[in-house]
């Protein structure tokens, strides 16, 4: 990449990093990167995609496959603590995944992709909306407009900190844990807090509840996880007995099918202990991600490309336990999720001092240049 072109990029990485959006909200950041591709000769825009979402189609002129390359536009809810400054200007607002990052790795693809339209099939550039929440990728796929640019073969990438920088990390099959939030609703019975044995508190059940599920995963075959991490008892009011109760929880696992069974022993679990408390229970789910699976076909044309760019390759063997709802592509198309190395001192995704080093973008930009050769030209 020449010096230009990284500062061009490095300037709208930084831009993005000043002005980060929540999931679903990410108009502004939307038209800050149609704005970047306004001179880029593309044939076809597509707006409002799954919400927010964008999409840049390069057609080559013969007959070929349909390969797509997604980033993400949304931000989080923390408060960035970085001494910088293109420090966040959108309060409790941040970049601290480094979207800002995946999104000038996709930019870069696009400058390149202007010098160079492939010679066969198509290449769609996604800026997808809501992917921290999980809701992105399935609103983007249920978009009737995803039909016109549905792909055979689909690719991503993540930076991931504590890995060397420039590091490619790579897996075939399971790469990233299927996942989902249980919200556990108890309601018993006020009564006045001099009168306790007059009402039904949901203490002792929701305090069970909170135990048992974190050490539900004992009794499962297969690797899962369950993080309590949200409970509430009743109302701070010093006279009443609490009568309603609330329990989150996280519940993951390699395998979508091992999620869902974990989630129906939650259910029974949960509904045993409520009822010895003669209390009333119901559950609500949201942030549901699915597993992302790397494709065979797909790893391939991943390794390959470190390969020829002589990247330092780590292979591992066990998916990691975060989710990414790329995952709800991997059902329908080729796909594969990558991990780039940003370095063994970077501060973990989503603590408030991480900040994607810039220098990431070329190699990011490369591997995906390079697969495109591979499948387009």
């Amino acid at each position: 990449m020449d010096k230009s072109s990284f500062a061009k990029l490095s300037t709208f990485r930084k831009q993005l990093h000043q002005y980060p959006e929540l999931s679903g909200e990410e108009k502004e950041t939307a038209k800050r990167v149609l704005d970047f591709f306004k001179d880029i000769p593309v044939d076809k825009t597509i707006q409002n995609l799954g919400g927010t979402g964008l999409a840049f189609v390069f057609e080559g002129k013969e007959p070929g496959p349909t390969s797509l390359f997604r980033c993400e536009l949304d931000g989080l809810p923390i408060k960035e603590e970085n001494n910088i400054p293109y420090l966040s200007n959108n309060s409790g607002k941040s970049h601290v995944c480094g979207h800002d990052g995946h999104m000038a790795i996709i930019s870069g693809l696009g400058l390149k992709l202007a010098e160079k339209k492939p010679a066969k099939g198509r290449v769609v550039l996604l800026f997808q909306p809501a992917e921290e929440t999980g809701e992105g990728a399935q609103a983007v796929i249920n978009d009737k407009k995803y039909e016109t640019i549905r792909a055979d073969y689909a690719f991503a990438l993540h930076n991931l900190p504590r890995y060397d920088m420039h590091q490619i990390v790579i897996k075939k099959g399971a790469f990233a844990s299927a996942s989902v939030g249980m919200i556990v609703k108890l309601k018993g019975r006020n009564s006045h807090s001099a009168h306790p044995e007059a009402g039904n508190s949901p203490a002792l059940a929701m305090s069970k509840i909170i135990v048992a599920l974190e050490r539900l995963p004992d009794a499962m075959k297969k690797f899962t996880l369950v993080t309590v991490i949200h409970a509430k008892l009743g109302e701070i009011n010093f006279g009443t007995t609490p009568g309603e109760a609330t329990v989150m929880a996280t519940l993951r696992a390699y395998e979508n099918e091992t999620r869902d069974l974990l989630v129906t022993y939650a259910e029974k679990l949960c509904g045993q202990i409520a009822k010895e408390y003669g209390l009333e229970v119901s559950f609500d789910y949201t942030e549901k991600f699915a597993a992302t699976h790397n494709d065979p076909e797909a790893w391939d044309y991943g390794n390959t490309a470190a390969k020829k760019l002589g990247l330092k390759t780590k292979h591992v063997r066990v998916p990691f336990r975060w989710s990414e709802d790329f995952g709800l592509f991997s059902s329908s198309t080729k796909t594969l999720l990558f991990g780039l190395g940003s370095g063994k001192k970077q501060p973990q995704l989503h603590e408030p001092h991480f900040d994607f080093p810039d220098e990431l973008i070329p190699t990011g930009v490369d591997m995906f240049w390079e697969i495109i050769g591979q499948l387009h030209h």
